[in-house]
């Protein structure tokens, strides 16, 4: 059966125009909450980006779960990851992110996590679907749903990232610049770096609600790679505006996309007999990332594009690294989603046990030409 509304990561589109309107947000919070109030599950979290529109769908989708008789847990401005991570720590039935990822505020967009901080299975989404099509009606008054805000929501999720790194691990002498895409990281990850002891120069981190993603963040290294080379720092890293993918600028102001990063992570987990198998790519993954993993005798497949697909691909073969060229890095042995502070941190240990050498890292690999065109449909 096909889907008519979701897509390989939820739902999106422009606002104000079908099916990104409040009304249909509305429709679809009660939908999602009659699919798991039905299993009896009644606690869902709602996270978003710093688009000005995402006040007006958490309004919605937290009127709708009410509506259907669940619980609301509102999280405030959230990378989606973090949003992937605290699901599975409030126990929580499912958790909801309000964001369009790397697109511009005009557009916005609502996807789902599992209670174990995964995407929903195609068929729950089909579910969530045909209760669309039905008439909403409220529960009973006494069994509405309640909503509260959880105010430590980033401090929680900081404390996550940081230990995803071996106890003590310090980035102390390791001069950062972090481009927050005026996006979801922009308040949390200055402060994981800053926290593990790094020196951090910030940019991209003054969102207004109509600036996300313009003109920084990973889709727009330009403004990265000149104050790299402007202050001097060891190593950039550009996230985009709901902090799920990153690209990393090195000292001399070269651009590492995510097929760099992941010859990082599977050379660095090869070496430590900790990488499990072998890496999931894309069909746009670089053929120089597959002909050097070869030579590294690392086994590499490819997924269809989107992370579901490359976290499907993981699980199939329970392998731990995969990701897109775009930046979307998997790292299951850590996070259960794509994770771009989580995956950042790992490069930078890998960079840390090779001297800092990250040049030296990717010897190994020559990139082959490649083009990409973007046609509007």
């Amino acid at each position: 059966m096909n889907r008519k509304y979701f897509g390989t990561d939820g739902i999106r589109g422009r606002v104000g125009e079908h099916p990104i309107t409040p009304d249909f947000v509305l429709k679809l919070g009660w939908a999602a909450g009659k699919v798991f109030a039905k299993q009896g599950k009644k606690r869902i979290l709602i996270g978003k980006d710093t688009r000005l529109s995402g006040y007006m769908f958490e309004s919605a989708l937290e009127a709708g779960l009410s509506a259907a008789g669940v619980d609301v847990y509102l999280l405030g401005p959230m990378p989606t990851p973090g949003i992937a991570y605290l699901t599975q720590t409030f126990h929580a039935d499912a958790g909801i992110v309000i964001s369009a990822s790397h697109n511009s505020f005009e557009d916005n967009g609502i996807k789902f996590f599992s209670r174990s901080g995964e995407k929903l299975p195609d068929e729950v989404e089909l579910e969530i679907e045909s209760w669309l099509d039905k008439p909403m009606e409220t529960v009973a008054p006494a069994l509405l749903g309640k909503a509260r805000r959880i105010n430590d929501a980033a401090g929680r999720y900081i404390e996550f990232c940081k230990n995803t790194l071996p106890f003590n691990a310090s980035l102390q002498g390791m001069s950062l610049v972090v481009d927050c895409a005026h996006g979801a990281t922009y308040h949390i990850a200055p402060e994981v770096f800053n926290e593990l002891g790094a020196t951090v120069d910030v940019i991209g981190a003054k969102p207004d609600g109509l600036n996300i993603n313009k003109g920084y963040g990973s889709t727009n290294p330009r403004a990265l790679q000149d104050r790299v080379l402007e202050v001097g720092a060891d190593l950039g890293i550009g996230f985009d505006g709901d902090g799920d993918r990153l690209v990393m600028v090195t000292h001399t102001g070269r651009l590492l996309d995510g097929d760099d990063l992941l010859y990082i992570l599977a050379k660095n987990l090869q070496s430590k007999g900790q990488l499990q198998g072998g890496i999931v790519g894309t069909e746009m993954s670089n053929l120089g990332l597959e002909l050097a993993l070869k030579e590294a005798n690392i086994p590499f497949v490819r997924a269809k594009v989107g992370d579901r697909y490359v976290m499907a691909e993981l699980q199939k073969n329970n392998w731990l690294v995969g990701g897109e060229n775009s930046g979307h890095l998997v790292c299951r042995h850590v996070q259960s989603t794509g994770d771009g502070i989580v995956a950042a941190l790992q490069v930078l240990q890998a960079i840390q046990e090779a001297d800092g050498q990250i040049e030296a890292l990717l010897q190994g690999m020559k990139k082959m030409p490649q083009s990409l065109v973007n046609i509007r449909t």
